[in-house]
C-alpha cells in the first residue's frame, strides 16, 4: 500500500464522517493519525460537541467492533473487565467479557469514576490485553481507547494521574463549530433530539480490518531520517529543563512523537516526514504531558505556551 493510495482513502473517511459531525475536522485528523500508529486518545470539550458521535462514526466507516462505557463514582473494575463466572453445567469458571473486549471503545467522563477503574485501563491500553484472576487475554489488534472528559465540571471528578496521561497519545480539545457548520450542523440533525445513528443517515464502511492492519504496516515503513530523529528527541529534551515544569515528557512521548509524525505524514500523502509533520502533531501530543510547576499558572502560562516556546527554542533540521 503506497502513502497516496492512504491519503485517498482517509481522505474518503473524512469526508463521510464530516458529513454528520460538522466543524470537527482537526480533531479526526488526529484522530485518524492515532488510528495509524495505535495509539490512544483522550478527548476534552463541553458537552455536546459530538464527541461521542465522532467516535461511533469512526468505528462505523472502520467497519470496527464499538463499546461505550459510561464512567460513574460507582463502576467497579470487573464492570469494565468482565469476570469470571461459575457454569454449574459444565464445572468450571466462564469468563464474561466486559465492554472492554472490542476494537473501539469509548470511555465516556473518564474523570468521573475512582483510579481503581481508571487502573483497569492501563495494561489495555499499553499492551492490548487485560489480566483476569491470573490469566492474560489478548484484545486483538485493533483495539483503540477514544476516552472523553469535561473540562468544566470538577465536582465529583477523579484527575487522571500522570500515569494513565502519559498512555494516551494525543489529548484533543474538541470547540464549538463556527456558525455556518453550526447551521449545517442544526439543519441535519435538528429534527429530533435523540442521539443520531451513524447508520441512519447514510454512513457506511468505507475500509474494512484487513485495510486497517495493511495502512498500519505502510506507515510504520515511512521515512524518519536520523536528523530528524535527533529532532524528536531534542524537543521532548528540552521539556525537561523548562523552569515553568514540575517535570518533562518522558521518552514514551520521544517514541511516540516519532511514530505519530510517521502517520501524520502519511495523512499528507508523503512516504517522508519532514519537520512541519512533527510541528503539527507536537501540542496535542505533549499538553498532556507537562505537569506545570507551582506559580506557572500565576503568571499565566500554561502547557500550550510551553510546547509553542519549545518548538521556537529548537532548531529544526534543513
Amino acid at each position: 500500500m503506497e502513502p497516496v493510495d492512504l491519503r485517498e482513502t482517509t481522505a474518503r473517511l473524512h469526508e463521510q464522517i464530516g458529513r454528520i459531525v460538522r466543524g470537527q475536522d482537526a480533531v479526526l485528523d488526529h484522530l485518524l493519525c492515532a488510528l495509524l500508529c495505535r495509539g490512544h486518545v483522550l478527548l476534552e470539550g463541553v458537552p455536546g460537541t459530538a464527541k461521542t458521535l465522532l467516535a461511533r462514526c469512526l468505528a462505523a466507516s472502520l467497519d470496527l467492533g464499538f463499546s461505550r462505557i459510561q464512567f460513574t463514582p460507582d463502576l467497579m473494575p470487573g464492570d469494565v473487565l468482565g469476570t469470571n463466572i461459575f457454569d454449574f453445567q459444565s464445572g468450571r469458571f466462564q469468563l464474561t467479557q466486559g465492554p472492554i473486549f472490542t476494537d473501539l471503545l469509548l470511555a465516556d467522563e473518564i474523570n468521573r469514576t475512582p483510579p481503581k477503574t481508571q487502573a483497569a485501563l492501563l495494561e489495555a491500553m499499553q499492551e492490548q490485553a487485560v489480566t483476569l484472576d491470573g490469566k492474560r487475554h489478548h484484545l486483538g489488534e485493533h483495539f483503540f481507547v477514544v476516552a472523553t472528559q469535561n473540562p468544566i465540571e470538577q465536582e465529583g471528578t477523579y484527575p487522571l494521574p500522570e500515569a494513565q496521561l502519559d498512555r494516551f497519545l494525543f489529548k484533543l480539545l474538541v470547540d464549538y463549530p463556527d456558525r455556518d457548520q453550526e447551521l449545517a450542523l442544526v439543519q441535519l440533525h435538528g429534527r429530533d433530539t435523540t442521539a443520531a445513528d451513524p447508520r441512519a443517515l447514510g454512513l457506511a464502511p468505507l475500509v474494512d480490518r484487513a485495510w486497517l492492519a495493511a495502512a498500519r504496516a505502510a506507515t510504520a515503513r515511512i521515512r524518519l531520517e536520523p536528523d530528524l530523529v535527533a529532532y524528536v528527541v531534542d524537543l521532548v529534551r528540552a521539556t525537561r529543563d523548562h523552569p515553568s515544569l514540575l517535570c518533562g515528557a518522558s521518552p514514551r512521548s520521544a517514541v511516540m512523537l516519532a511514530a505519530a509524525s510517521r502517520a501524520w505524514a502519511v495523512l499528507e500523502g508523503r512516504d517522508f516526514v519532514i519537520p512541519d509533520d512533527i510541528k503539527a502533531i507536537a501540542p496535542a501530543l505533549l499538553r498532556h504531558r507537562l505537569p506545570l510547576a507551582p506559580g506557572a499558572d500565576l503568571e499565566g502560562l500554561d502547557a500550550e505556551q510551553v510546547v509553542a516556546g519549545v518548538l521556537d527554542q529548537v532548531a529544526a533540521p534543513r
